[in-house]
C-alpha cells in the first residue's frame, strides 16, 4: 500500500475511534475544505548559527472543519538535533494552536515519535466528540533543534488532514509547503568593533614606550651617602708606651 494511502486510512481509522468513545455525533457535515488549505513550516526558511538553537512551528492555515491530523517531518540528522516538541493542540488550553477540546474530551494523541537517528517525526491526534471541529488557522507543533553543523538543510513536510461528520470523516485537500535552514559559523566580531579594539592596542602600544623612554632618559640617582661622623678625624696613631 502507497504511504499516502496508509497515513489516510490511518487518521480515518483514528477518527471513527474517536467517534466511538461518544453516542454523541456532530449532525451537519461540512465541505472538506478549500483549496487555500495549507499546511507549512514556518518559518519557510530559517538562517541560524552553528550550536545554536533554532525553533521551527509546522502551521495550517485557512482550513475548514479540521477534526484529525497526521503530521510527518523529515530532516537531516548530521545536521540538526531535535531538542523539544512543544504540542499545540486543542485552542482551548492553546489559542495560537489548533482542534478543539472538550473538559471530558481531551484531545486524542495516538502518536507523538521522534527519531532522531533517522531524522524523523510522526504525529497522530485527533479531537474527540462531543467536541466542535476547527475552522481557521494555528500552529499544530512547535519544534526546537540545535545547528551542528554549517550548511542547507531541509524539512521535508508531509501531512494528511481529517474533517468530521456522521459518516466517519473524510480527507481534506490541502497543500503541503516544505521548508529549510542555513547554517554558518558565528560571525566575527564588527568592523567597528575591531577598529575599538585596534585603537585601544595602538594607545596602550605607544603610551607604554613613552612611559619606557622616559624612564631612561631620568635614570635614578644612586643614594646620597650619609658622611660618616669621624669623617674629619684622622687616624692617630698610638703613642709609644
Amino acid at each position: 500500500m502507497a504511504p499516502s494511502k496508509i497515513k489516510t486510512t490511518r487518521i480515518m481509522l483514528l477518527i471513527l475511534i474517536a467517534t466511538a468513545l461518544t453516542l454523541s455525533l456532530i449532525p451537519t457535515a461540512f465541505a472538506q475544505g478549500s483549496s487555500n488549505t495549507k499546511v507549512a513550516v514556518n518559518p519557510a526558511s530559517t538562517n541560524a548559527l552553528l550550536g545554536k538553537p533554532i525553533t521551527i512551528n509546522i502551521t495550517i492555515s485557512n482550513v475548514q472543519n479540521l477534526y484529525g491530523v497526521d503530521v510527518t517531518l523529515f530532516w537531516d540528522p548530521s545536521a540538526l538535533a531535535i531538542q523539544n516538541v512543544d504540542l499545540r493542540l486543542g485552542v482551548e488550553s492553546h489559542p495560537d494552536g489548533v482542534l478543539h477540546e472538550e473538559a471530558d474530551a481531551d484531545i486524542f494523541i495516538q502518536k507523538n515519535d521522534v527519531d532522531q537517528a533517522n531524522g524523523e517525526y510522526d504525529l497522530v491526534a485527533t479531537s474527540a466528540s462531543p467536541a466542535p471541529s476547527f475552522s481557521g488557522s494555528g500552529n499544530i507543533v512547535s519544534i526546537t533543534f540545535n545547528v551542528t553543523t554549517t550548511g542547507r538543510s531541509d524539512f521535508i513536510l508531509t501531512t494528511e488532514l481529517g474533517d468530521y461528520n456522521p459518516s466517519g470523516g473524510n480527507q481534506i485537500d490541502h497543500t503541503d509547503v516544505s521548508g529549510s535552514v542555513d547554517s554558518a559559523i558565528p560571525e566575527f566580531p564588527s568592523a567597528t568593533a575591531i577598529s575599538l579594539i585596534l585603537i585601544l592596542v595602538i594607545t596602550t602600544v605607544v603610551l607604554t614606550k613613552r612611559l619606557r623612554d622616559k624612564s631612561r632618559s631620568n635614570p635614578k640617582h644612586s643614594e646620597a651617602q650619609v658622611p660618616s661622623p669621624f669623617a674629619g678625624e684622622r687616624s692617630k696613631p698610638h703613642a709609644a708606651p
